[in-house]
């Protein structure tokens, strides 16, 4: 574990036994992380992993963040067995060592937030860890309880993005991830969506709040996202970040047998994945996607992608 940066602080141990139970505190916050913190010069170094163009702006900061992340929905929610544990810490690992950052997750994913923070605690060398959770319930003082929850398993504070998760009571979170953000508590805020729904109510939300970020789903055979929500997040200065980059894995077998386009492996992708990854990022109003995997090999191949050069946009209309 490197010990570069120690200035993740310690989750109070009072607001971890309130929302998680003392036995929690041991198992998960007993002490903080060491992936370096949000702002950390590390976040620089990522630059020396990855081609320059696949380094992604952050409208409302203009931070920078690569562009492929990673999501832990089915892959990261496992039963607490060390072995089974260790081995997802080595994709994690190798996500690191690939130039990743963006870390996806929610309360509504079982155990993958425990499995995060433990699986960062046994990260080494460079963690520019760029960590995203949610809040997903009806009732207001349950997402705060879900934020507690989140810090102590991931071992992380402050948390740099919450979203309110398939706009499940956003108007009331929405107002509280405001006040957290305004504290300092998280960095930024924003709402997800998930299958292509809710479009018409998110556009709304987009259209009438300061937000941050937006999630929702855009891939190769879902480009309904393009058309109105992509475009009006552009155009209100919000961060785009996509989920179901592969429809969990049903794209890449539905175009398995289909010999690449041509274009895709003058750009130097190998795989359907890496097209399908490409696809997505290569979009100029895109600023990460989020594809999951359990695998060390299918994690390597994903971030493969953040060593090729995006396209301009005459030869990105060549990928359509």
């Amino acid at each position: 574990m490197s010990n570069r940066v120690k200035n993740r602080r310690l989750i109070l141990k009072s607001a971890v036994a309130s929302a998680l139970g003392a036995s929690a505190i041991s198992s998960y916050a007993a002490d903080a992380t060491d992936c370096y913190p949000s702002k950390s010069p590390s976040r620089q170094a990522v630059t020396d992993k990855v081609h320059p163009s696949q380094i992604k702006s952050i409208p409302s900061t203009k931070e920078h963040i690569s562009s492929i992340g990673m999501g832990t929905w089915i892959t990261f929610d496992v039963a607490n067995n060390k072995t089974i544990r260790d081995q997802r810490s080595e994709v994690l690992q190798t996500f690191f060592d690939q130039g990743g950052q963006m870390i996806d997750s929610s309360p509504m994913y079982g155990n993958a937030e425990a499995m995060i923070g433990y699986g960062l605690k046994k990260t080494s060398g460079d963690c520019a860890l760029f960590a995203a959770s949610k809040i997903w319930t009806p009732v207001t003082f349950d997402g705060i309880s879900q934020m507690r929850n989140s810090e102590a398993l991931w071992g992380v504070e402050p948390i740099d993005l919450m979203y309110v998760h398939n706009l499940v009571n956003w108007e009331e979170h929405l107002s509280q991830l405001a006040e957290w953000k305004q504290s300092g508590r998280i960095r930024y805020l924003g709402v997800s969506t998930s299958h292509g729904r809710r479009h018409d109510q998110l556009e709304q939300i987009l259209k009438t709040k300061k937000l941050d970020f937006i999630q929702l789903t855009y891939n190769y055979d879902n480009r309904v996202a393009q058309e109105r929500l992509i475009p009006i997040a552009r155009d209100n200065g919000v961060a785009v970040v996509v989920n179901r980059p592969f429809e969990r894995g049903f794209l890449v077998e539905k175009y398995k047998d289909t010999p690449l386009p041509g274009i895709a492996k003058e750009m130097g992708c190998k795989t359907w994945a890496q097209f399908l990854l490409l696809f997505i990022v290569s979009h100029p109003d895109v600023t990460v996607a989020i594809p999951a995997t359990s695998r060390v090999d299918h994690m390597r191949e994903n971030m493969a992608v953040l060593q090729i050069e995006l396209p301009d946009t005459q030869t990105r209309e060549q990928l359509l």
